[in-house]
Parts: C-alpha cells; structure tokens; sequence
C-alpha cells in the first residue's frame, strides 16, 4: 500500500508544478484579441521570452512591469545567459502577448525594441475565435 501512496504523492506533485509553470506565462492583466485565425504553435518555442504589453504601453516581463524605454535592462542579463550558452539569437523566440486593447504601435514599439538587442523571431498571443 505503501508505494500507492508515494505514486500518488509524486503525481500530486508533478501536476502542481506543471500548472505552476504554464500559469508563469500569463497575467490576469491581459486580455488577449481575438482571432479567427489563431492557430496553437506547430512546435514549442526555443528559449522563449514571454512579454505581456498593456494598454498604457508598458510592459510585464518576469512578472514586474516596466516602462518601454526601461525594458532592455531587465532583458539584458538573460541575453547575456543565451549568449554564454551558445544559443543563438535567431533561436530565442519573444512571444508577445498584447492586450486587446492596446494600441498597436505599442506592440510595434516592443517588436523594435527586441529587434535593437537582435532578436528576430516573434510569436503574437491571440485567442480563437468562438463561433
């Protein structure tokens, strides 16, 4: 009986910490647009960096939210990582998760901003459209 339990204990454990992680990449805070072309990602994305842009233009990364103009100090030290482990920048994908009511040139402005510390590949957060 004794295993049983410690099985259970293990799978308790590893649900707890999965949920954890997927929760990471999200904030209440933004409300995804909508789209009826969102599609989920063919592949998962390598070594992503998750920026959550709101209305006012600033921008959440690793849970603290910074003005644009203060975004490349905080990015910088996990470029800088990247670097060190020989991951190329044309491999780290920035996945943008704009609010919906955002303005656009927000978004743009991020995009430039990443584009300035050469990162080239972005993926933008939608949600399906229900019918």
């Amino acid at each position: 009986m004794t295993p049983m339990i410690d099985m259970v204990f293990l799978l308790i454990v590893f649900f707890t910490l999965v949920l954890n992680f997927a929760a990471a990449d999200q904030n209440e805070r933004i409300k995804l647009p909508v789209s009826e072309l969102a599609q989920p990602p063919e592949k998962p994305s390598t070594e992503p960096i998750t920026l959550h842009v709101l209305t006012d233009g600033n921008v959440i990364y690793n849970g603290i939210e910074y003005p644009l103009g203060n975004l490349q100090k905080p990015l910088e030290p996990h470029l800088r990582y990247l670097k060190y482990m020989k991951i190329p920048m044309k491999e780290v994908t920035v996945i943008i998760r704009g609010d919906a009511r955002c303005e656009s040139g927000h978004v743009l402005d991020v995009i430039e901003l990443c584009q300035s510390l050469d990162l080239e590949k972005f993926v933008l957060r939608t949600k399906l459209q229900e019918e």
